[in-house]
């Protein structure tokens, strides 16, 4: 599967909480780190998502909020994957940012390059991905 999302999580559903418009999908991933996605009721008949189903979540890495602990915000996004710098590629206008996570996997964002100043962003500084559960898209592959 080719998409232009710059996170791909392969991972396997843990839990699905269906209710009467959305449905919240609990996903681990290869690296064992837990994704919340909210999909259509609707979306979740489409894929056929079951407990123990194979699927993809998709985040484009602009959705991605950086966060470090001198930021001092409690957010109220329902993923917050904790792990260092790993990557920092500054653009004229913006930053990519790569943050490792425990398991291996590498989330990627794309920051202001203000934003990366601010937050100090350098390799090996301890930092947060902050993916809001209505921006991740699942996938599954047709068999």
């Amino acid at each position: 599967m080719k998409v232009s999302a710059r996170n791909a999580f392969k991972g396997q559903i843990q839990a699905i909480h269906p209710g009467a418009v959305n449905s919240e999908v609990e996903i681990v991933t290869a690296g064992g780190d837990t994704l919340i996605a909210i999909v259509t009721a609707s979306s979740i008949k489409t894929l056929g998502l079951a407990m123990g189903s194979e699927v993809t979540a998709l985040v484009k890495a602009p959705w991605v909020i950086v966060s470090t602990d001198e930021a001092g915000f409690t957010f109220s996004a329902r993923n917050q994957l904790r792990g260092t710098v790993s990557e920092v590629i500054k653009g004229s206008v913006n930053t990519e940012v790569g943050i490792a996570l425990a398991g291996g996997t590498v989330v990627y964002a794309v920051v202001t390059n203000e934003s990366s100043s601010e937050l100090g962003l350098t390799v090996g500084k301890p930092a947060s991905a902050i993916i809001k559960a209505s921006h991740v898209i699942l996938a599954v592959s047709k068999v």
